[in-house]
């Protein structure tokens, strides 16, 4: 098969993109490199530096389906700039809609987000609790999910939408490398590399087990064995949505607890206000994943999701261990 992977130089698309060329298929990675990395293109794939606006360009009907990660993820950002989000990861996504109906290329696969759910209703979230996002970045994603419904009802596309709780670990090379930085692990494994002197710890008074939030963290790798049996599962005219986490979480504490003991490094904590809007626990029901996708993640270890971060993180910065 032949794919179009769209912000394929991204850390998502990047692992996902290395997984369809390990099972033999042949990938188009498009992407601006606006946040994604040449080097994040994996060897084997063909890459196209543009726009997903101009998808029309690069796709014809040789393509048997796109994998669709090209967005703007920055929550924080989005509030202070929301018109570049609706641009990009509404606009964009609407000219690769018409792009693909005009070639015929009629499967897709789109990177979502737990952040259309907002604040979350219930500790286990599933598909079909409300979706009432708290900031344009999770509006964005979620319109997006409206538009590929309405796609595939009146133009038969064959679609899945993954909604991510929180992507982590390191696969082939492939890791997180955002600027600026603003997921836990890579945070806190910054101190361990000198980088930063402390990690902030955001509330300690949550109704959790220790008071810190729990968050439901999913090694990427996993992640992208979903992305591969999603576009085998999806079918015409169906949109099909899918939550993918483990199902059980791990505190902002226990995460660094686990850094200190995979790193052997200190790793020095500052106390700081709640944020507003961070709920105390987000975590992912994976039910519809599991019996529609056939999905079970196999690397739910949150050492070894750190570990794996924590070589990544090394390399990057020319760390010997």
């Amino acid at each position: 098969m032949r794919y179009l992977v769209t912000g394929g130089a991204g850390y998502v698309g990047g692992v996902v993109a290395a997984h369809l060329l390990r099972a033999g298929h042949e990938v188009t990675v498009l992407d601006d490199l606006s946040t994604g990395f040449r080097a994040g293109v994996p060897a084997g794939a063909d890459f196209v530096e543009g726009r997903v606006q101009d998808a029309a360009e690069h796709i014809d009907p040789s393509f048997d389906g796109v994998l669709h990660f090209a967005a703007f993820s920055q929550v924080g950002e989005s509030v202070t700039d929301p018109e570049k989000y609706w641009s990009n990861n509404v606009g964009g996504t609407l000219a690769l809609l018409a792009a693909m109906r005009d070639a015929g290329v009629r499967r897709l696969v789109f990177s979502s987000t737990a952040a259309t759910y907002g604040e979350p209703v219930s500790e286990r979230i599933a598909e079909t609790d409300p979706t009432a996002p708290t900031s344009p970045y999770g509006a964005s994603k979620l319109a997006v999910d409206h538009m590929i419904t309405g796609e595939a009802r009146a133009h038969g596309l064959a679609a899945a939408s993954l909604r991510y709780f929180n992507v982590a670990g390191a696969y082939g090379g492939q890791g997180e490398r955002h600027e600026p930085e603003s997921h836990l692990i890579p945070l806190v494994l910054q101190v361990a590399l000198g980088r930063r002197e402390s990690i902030s710890v955001y509330g300690d008074d949550y109704p959790t087990p220790d008071g810190t939030c729990v968050r439901d963290y999913i090694h990427v790798a996993d992640l992208a064995e979903a992305h591969l049996l999603a576009m085998d599962a999806v079918r015409p005219a169906e949109h099909l949505i899918c939550n993918l986490g483990n199902g059980s979480g791990f505190s902002v504490r226990q995460v660094i607890e686990t850094v200190r003991e995979v790193t052997g490094h200190p790793i020095p904590e500052t106390a700081a206000p709640r944020r507003a809007g961070d709920p105390a626990v987000l975590v992912a029901s994976a039910d519809v994943a599991r019996d529609r996708l056939g999905w079970r993640p196999r690397r739910a270890d949150l050492a070894g999701i750190v570990a794996d971060a924590w070589e990544f993180a090394r390399a990057l910065h020319g760390v010997r261990a």
